[in-house]
């Protein structure tokens, strides 16, 4: 199964949780009095739509380089992930704004039974967060990246309404609000998160130099290459999930140009051949001084 494969399955996988945690948090949260769960089903259901939009932009950056795309369509990967990234803010907002109103509005203790659905829904998304987060590691996909750090805030939500709604059974009436406080800070946090998530997808589309381990591990297969003395300059731009490389080759200055010209075939093979999560790679042969 080959990298777009593998991260397509695990949107399947995101979407499909999302929406039964949508649900079932939304029934818990409607018939046990907790703003605070009605919160978290707020955030599952916009995770279901974002989770969407990465199966979406994995598809599309998926396609063959075109005529008028002749490094392929990868870039869409991180334009996708912008969309999530505005879905958590609004929904972020929403969850605030509605907290708010909830703490200066009288209302029912939350029900006891919410504690037990909040621990089953804390653990399931924190394994699916490692799950959804092997797999972006595995692919190199930003979109899955954030896809899975979607799962990590919304275990981390429920921690927070699994607490608020602990104080207000342990202290009984007059601690009612702690509820929609921990709904409070939930959007707080989805609001850092979304930070998180922004910060490499723009890095990715400015082409900002984030891959140092990268350069290092291409310089060594290089020098591997029988015929490559060194490396020089070494660029790389990531465009969905591969890289595409610019790389400055040193090799004898007495040799042909014919001879120059399949040494650089040579290495660009052994790159691809070592490192399958490389797209367009090209490679400048420099004389040795």
């Amino acid at each position: 199964m080959t990298n777009e494969q593998t991260a397509i399955k695990t949107t399947y996988f995101s979407m499909a949780g999302n929406a039964c945690l949508a649900l079932l948090k939304g029934l818990a949260g409607y018939f046990g009095n907790s703003f605070a769960l009605i919160a978290d089903a707020i955030e599952s259901a916009s995770d279901v739509f974002s989770s969407f939009l990465v199966f979406v932009g994995l598809k599309y950056s998926g396609k063959p380089p075109d005529k008028n795309h002749p490094y392929g369509h990868g870039r869409a990967e991180p334009l996708m992930t912008f969309l999530v990234v505005g879905f958590l803010i609004a929904s972020a907002i929403i969850i605030a704004y509605k907290s708010v109103k909830n703490i200066g509005t009288p209302h029912e203790i939350p029900k006891a039974y919410t504690l037990f659905i909040l621990a089953a829904i804390i653990t399931w998304k924190e394994v699916s967060y490692r799950i959804v987060s092997k797999k972006s590691h595995e692919t190199h996909s930003s979109s899955l990246k954030a896809d899975a750090w979607h799962h990590r805030s919304d275990a981390i939500t429920s921690v927070a309404a699994f607490i608020g709604i602990s104080i207000a059974l342990i202290f009984g009436k007059g601690y009612e609000y702690a509820d929609d406080w921990a709904a409070l800070f939930a959007s707080g946090f989805i609001l850092y998160n979304s930070y998180l998530i922004f910060r490499p997808a723009l890095g990715e589309v400015m082409d900002e130099h984030m891959y140092d381990d990268l350069v290092e591990e291409i310089r060594q297969t290089s020098r591997k290459v029988e015929g490559i003395i060194d490396t020089e300059k070494c660029f790389i731009r990531k465009s969905g999930i591969k890289y595409h490389v610019d790389l400055h080759a040193t090799v004898d200055a007495n040799i042909t140009v014919k001879q120059g010209h399949e040494l650089a075939h040579k290495l660009k093979g052994a790159l691809q051949q070592n490192m399958p999560q490389l797209g367009h790679i090209l490679i400048h042969i420099e004389p040795n001084a």
